[in-house]
């Protein structure tokens, strides 16, 4: 199957037939469904727990983790724990998310630590040095003693 050539839109918003063809083979009602984020919140001895499943990339993703945050650190979290074990791609929306979360409970005399296990959440945090910047663990149980 040829497509033909593609060609620029001109100025004026107009298309060429060949540059049409290829716009409607990625309208966004021909993209497949992600499934949704789900975000459980547990709290234990005043250190909040969420446990994150799901994509966190732009858009709702990072904004339901930030709202999620927001809500723990309005209830008087400041001492808060995100699991990342269950989320598969995180993007730079998803790790801006975080660092602003890091960064207003460090202003709170709070802080914010992660939990992710090996893989591609974990090569993200590492190339992006945020390892460095929140402490990142290994388990729950890792991370609910760096606390104490």
């Amino acid at each position: 199957m040829h497509l033909g050539s593609w060609t620029a839109p001109s100025r004026s918003g107009r298309t060429e037939g060949s540059t049409r063809v290829v716009r409607e083979l990625f309208e966004p009602d021909t993209m497949t469904e992600r499934p949704p984020m789900e975000i459980n919140v547990r709290e234990s001895g005043g250190i909040f727990l969420l446990e994150v499943h799901g994509r966190l990339t732009i858009g709702e993703p990072s904004e339901q983790l930030t709202s999620a945050l927001e809500s723990a650190i309005g209830r008087g979290a400041r001492k808060v724990i995100v699991n990342l074990n269950g989320v598969p791609q995180i993007d730079s929306s998803g790790i801006s998310s975080l660092v602003r979360i890091s960064i207003r409970l460090a202003r709170e005399n709070g802080a914010l630590h992660l939990v992710c296990g090996p893989g591609r959440v974990r090569d993200s945090l590492t190339v992006t040095r945020l390892v460095e910047a929140i402490p990142t663990l290994d388990s729950d149980a890792s991370a609910l003693e760096s606390f104490v």
